[in-house]
């Protein structure tokens, strides 16, 4: 049972912004990016993607309202949950629901977004499609939160971070050793209903934590923040070891 009687609990993550929890709601900051992400929200809805959360407006402190989403965040499951083939494939098949339902507001010029628009711009990304901000309850996929960083891009830019974290290819994936990384690269695209190779999904996934490594050591500087700093490095250090050439993506597990 959450919060009552308007007591606000802090959640955990909320790097950029403090985020808290008001009963079955969430509240956190608002920016320029705001209404275009309560539109994209919005569009979801209306597709009927489940697993999302909903938009409710503004708060009296001039904080967005969005409904909560129950469960706990995958990074926080136990590892038989956090590595299932089960998780991963309900992330991929989310991930297409959301792109899909997406596509009508690629070309919508007036939507002001916090992340630079990339090309091709295919459809709305995410753009941290990630285990730590999916969902899971009953051992299951929940849904994913935090679409604050939304913006227009490949469906390729989104998939291929996913798969950085929960194929994994990171180096901080606790607990997932032994993992046979071909299989779930396959599973992932195959759960996204793409025809990626694992070459061009790595390629991406290189791009992808090329730009997150340059974005972090940025947000470094500006708050002073060393944790960030030490996230910048193993962007890069991962970076490094997947441009590396190998005869499997299993052997991968051996260059980190």
């Amino acid at each position: 049972m959450g919060p009552v009687d308007g007591t606000e609990e802090t959640l955990s993550g909320g790097n950029m912004e403090p985020v808290v929890r008001v009963g079955d709601t969430v509240r956190r900051a608002t920016g320029p990016w705001t209404p275009a992400v309560h539109r994209l929200l919005d569009e979801l809805a209306d597709a009927r993607v489940d697993g999302v959360p909903q938009a409710l407006g503004v708060d009296a402190q001039g904080r967005e309202i969005l409904s909560f989403l129950d469960g706990v965040v995958l990074t926080d499951a136990p590892p038989h949950v956090q590595w299932s083939d089960g998780v991963l494939i309900a992330a991929g098949r989310l991930l297409r629901r959301i792109h899909d339902a997406s596509e009508p507001l690629v070309a919508d010029d007036a939507l002001i977004w916090r992340s630079p628009r990339r090309e091709p711009a295919e459809v709305i990304c995410h753009n941290d499609f990630a285990t730590y901000n999916l969902i899971v309850r009953d051992e299951r996929l929940a849904g994913v939160i935090d679409f604050d960083f939304a913006s227009p891009g490949s469906r390729l830019w989104d998939l291929a971070y996913l798969a950085y974290r929960i194929v994994p290819f990171a180096e901080d994936a606790t607990s997932a050793d032994g993992l046979d990384l071909d299989r779930r690269l396959a599973q992932l695209i195959e759960a996204y209903d793409a025809t990626y190779s694992d070459r061009e999904v790595i390629d991406a996934a290189v791009a992808r934590l090329d730009d997150l490594a340059a974005f972090t050591r940025r947000r470094a500087q500006e708050t002073g923040r060393a944790d960030f700093l030490e996230h910048a490095a193993m962007y890069e250090r991962d970076a490094a070891a997947l441009r590396l050439p190998s005869s499997g993506l299993s052997d991968w597990q051996t260059l980190v």
